[in-house]
């Protein structure tokens, strides 16, 4: 009976090595997650790669930017993503997970700029706030008289007489979302950073306090998926959305959107960071992956072509604002080194 159980017991255990060592299913299409911002972009590149080329189509999931991060730093090996989206940068908790999981080697490209709306229905009434306006519609706590209280402002009115007597009600993302985390840094605590109360919050408090949004209903989550957000507005006359410029401007003849700090939502105005909650965006690379999946280099040698990012580029007809003529070729050059991103960098 005991050799018995000693048979089993060897069994069983060359049984887990085995599959512990046993390499993961080979993977022949490249595997992309992150950003539903820049999900509209890659898509179009994948296509075209997909076409052109004697590779299959890429996969591509939109997971939001954080969601996207997360899955991607899991690991080495064909279950893990090749490539990760991100509409900001990889913060540095993110590398150290990354690099705790054995994704050492990762290849940064800035593809091109971004601007995040307040966008409404064509047919609602036109508002230009500032951010400090924003912050005070938006976020979970506002000062009065002296001290940080839940926000009581249920009207775009309360917050100014100037703007409309109607509810607040903003769509956007969820916090998994890049496009969330920009807004809440380039929107709302710049909004925040107006106002001298904020002038006198400690370093933790002042984070908590100027990125967080409230959770009274005035805000509603929508999802990974703008187009929901697109539909709902074209829809509702007095909802506001919160999403990229890209997706605005493929419903330029039924959404429009405010005016920021006075200033419009125009392409050089975002490339040239006058417009205020404009934003970088990214996609990751891993390069433990490249010759094991299949045409990698070649997938981001056409994102990052003159064909694709130029001047004249198919992907600045679908709205991304894209990189400098300098710019473009470092990114170029990028894809001849594919240097190791740095913590350094991050910083």
């Amino acid at each position: 009976m005991i050799k018995l159980r000693a048979a089993l017991t060897s069994v069983a255990l060359a049984g887990s090595i085995a599959a512990l060592s046993a390499p993961a299913m080979a993977r022949d299409t490249i595997s992309i997650v992150g950003s539903s911002t820049v999900y509209p972009f890659a898509t179009v590149v994948a296509e075209r790669f997909g076409t052109s080329s004697d590779f299959p189509t890429p996969k591509i999931e939109s997971t939001g930017s954080g969601g996207g991060l997360k899955i991607f730093c899991q690991g080495i090996g064909t279950q893990h993503p090749d490539i990760t989206n991100a509409s900001r940068r990889m913060k540095t908790s993110e590398y150290e997970l990354c690099n705790g999981n054995g994704v050492k080697d990762i290849t940064e490209f800035r593809i091109g700029s971004d601007g995040i709306v307040l966008a409404s229905s064509a047919e609602a009434e036109p508002m230009d706030l500032t951010l400090e306006q924003l912050f005070l519609a938006l976020g979970e706590k506002v000062p009065k008289n002296g001290k940080w209280v839940k926000n009581p402002n249920k009207m775009w009115s309360d917050v100014d007489s100037s703007l409309p007597n109607k509810k607040i009600a903003v769509m956007g993302p969820p916090p998994t979302s890049g496009t969330r985390d920009s807004f809440n840094e380039l929107a709302l605590e710049a909004g925040c950073d107006e106002l001298p109360e904020a002038k006198s919050l400690s370093k933790d408090e002042h984070k908590a306090t100027c990125q967080s949004i409230r959770e009274d209903g005035a805000f509603i989550e929508a999802g990974e998926n703008d187009n929901l957000i697109v539909q709902k507005l074209i829809g509702d006359k007095d909802m506001y959305g919160v999403f990229g410029y890209s997706f605005l401007e493929e419903n330029a003849d039924r959404l429009q959107a405010a005016a920021i700090n006075g200033v419009e939502p125009e392409p050089e105005l975002i490339a040239q960071d006058k417009y205020p909650i404009a934003r970088s965006m990214f996609f990751y690379v891993k390069k433990a992956h490249i010759g094991v999946v299949p045409g990698i280099e070649q997938y981001v040698a056409e994102f990052v072509s003159p064909r694709a990012m130029g001047s004249n580029g198919y992907l600045k007809d679908v709205g991304l604002i894209v990189p400098t003529r300098s710019a473009l070729m470092d990114l170029q050059d990028k894809v001849e080194n594919m240097p190791n991103l740095a913590m350094e960098e991050l910083k």
